[in-house]
């Protein structure tokens, strides 16, 4: 019905998750319906993530070798947050309040996906960590993926001199008790702690 070009706009959206014919089609109709400069912009920006690859020393987004958190000098290379993907690299930098390295997995570990410890960065991890390393901190998420992989980086650190923490979880500000699930609930209690004045 459509020429192949705009068919396979749509077929490229709907490749993204969450994104159904429907919206794939608005998507496709959206992008036609830019101005030149705008459509260009667009194409320029999609062209360039062939230029984006995993940062070789901790795995984040890069246009080079190494991302602009390695190459900061005035990072914290002290301690490192291991996170399961970029995105939550972005998540901890908007925070700003956490200014050392980082080291991400690329996933993580699931036997019911199918991913194994060795299908993920935690060997380049394990060579990251020397004398100048005082911790690192595991902030993975709570879910049975997040634990198990925490549970088996913990396992792996003991043979390192290196304390190694994980994020508290808990209650989001501003929840009610009665919406929380269990889990969050029990997490909340383990890791209660004095109020400070």
């Amino acid at each position: 019905m459509y020429p192949i070009d705009f068919d396979n706009l749509i077929n490229i959206f709907q490749k993204l998750p969450g994104v159904g014919a429907k919206t794939a089609q608005r998507y496709a109709f959206a992008v036609l319906d830019l101005n030149e400069e705008d459509r260009a912009a667009y194409i320029a920006a999609i062209e360039g993530i062939s230029r984006i690859r995993r940062c070789e020393v901790c795995g984040f987004l890069t246009a080079d070798d190494k991302c602009e958190v390695c190459k900061d000098s005035s990072r914290d290379r002290s301690i490192i947050v291991v996170v399961a993907y970029p995105q939550e690299v972005a998540a901890i930098e908007k925070a700003g309040n956490y200014h050392g390295l980082y080291h991400v997995l690329g996933g993580l570990i699931s036997s019911n996906k199918g991913v194994f410890p060795d299908d993920l960065m935690i060997e380049q991890l394990l060579n990251r960590i020397d004398e100048s390393t005082r911790e690192v901190i595991l902030a993975t998420s709570s879910t049975m993926d997040g634990e198990m992989t925490a549970l088996y980086l913990d396992k792996v650190l003991k043979n390192k001199d290196v304390l190694v923490t994980r994020l508290a979880h808990g209650l989001p500000m501003g929840a009610s008790l009665d919406y929380a699930d269990e889990l969050t609930l029990i997490k909340a209690l383990n890791n209660r702690r004095r109020i400070e004045e």
